[in-house]
């Protein structure tokens, strides 16, 4: 393939109309798949990805400024659990592409898209933040059970597996990790230090 330069010798200044359109499915592929049943999927897929784009992002800001006596362990933990996301976001969108679609891809497209509540700039404390990720954890582990029920009953055994065995059971098991840090105790108090007797 040749790379046309434009007049300052440089490949960056090449624009063009887009190849494919968002939310059209191509016919690459002889999947056995109607078209209605790939828009359908590469469809919700890509709300799927956005929220997931947004979990995998939200564990990053947590990693980033997690504070307080747990640091050491949330700190990783909240890396370990981006990571992981990182590689379920992969495989949506490769799922998506599959199918014909076009994934998502940028961060305005995905905040545009996702049902996930933004958190502010600032940092929070650590019972926050673990609320919050649980609170994105339960809307996408809701979608998966949906979207996987809508793909079997349409034929769409790919996608079904797919968001059963490589989106909603990695979920499930980072929703067990964050809520072994919840505990049910009562808040501690520092009581208000006493005057000394000068005298």
């Amino acid at each position: 393939m040749v790379i046309a330069r434009n007049r300052n010798g440089n490949a960056g200044a090449q624009r063009a109309s887009e190849i494919q359109k968002y939310g059209t499915v191509s016919y690459l592929l002889p999947l056995e798949l109607e078209e209605p049943v790939r828009l359908e999927m590469t469809e919700q897929l890509n709300q799927l990805l956005a929220d997931t784009m947004t979990l995998r992002d939200l564990y990053k800001k947590s990693h980033w400024q997690v504070a307080g006596p747990t640091f050491y362990q949330l700190h990783l933990l909240f890396d370990k659990h981006f990571d992981e996301q990182v590689e379920i976001v992969d495989l949506i969108a490769e799922r998506i592409q599959l199918l014909g679609g076009v994934s998502l891809a940028m961060a305005a497209d995905v905040a545009e898209t996702t049902r996930l509540e933004r958190p502010p700039r600032g940092r929070e404390e650590v019972p926050v933040q673990i609320s919050r990720l649980l609170d994105a954890h339960q809307i996408i582990i809701g979608q998966c059970r949906t979207l996987a029920r809508r793909a079997s009953v349409i034929g769409d055994d790919g996608t079904n597996d797919l968001v059963l065995s490589d989106v909603l059971r990695p979920n499930e098991l980072q929703v067990w990790f964050l809520s072994e840090h919840l505990v049910d105790a009562p808040l501690v108090h520092a009581e208000e230090p006493r005057a000394r007797n000068v005298g």
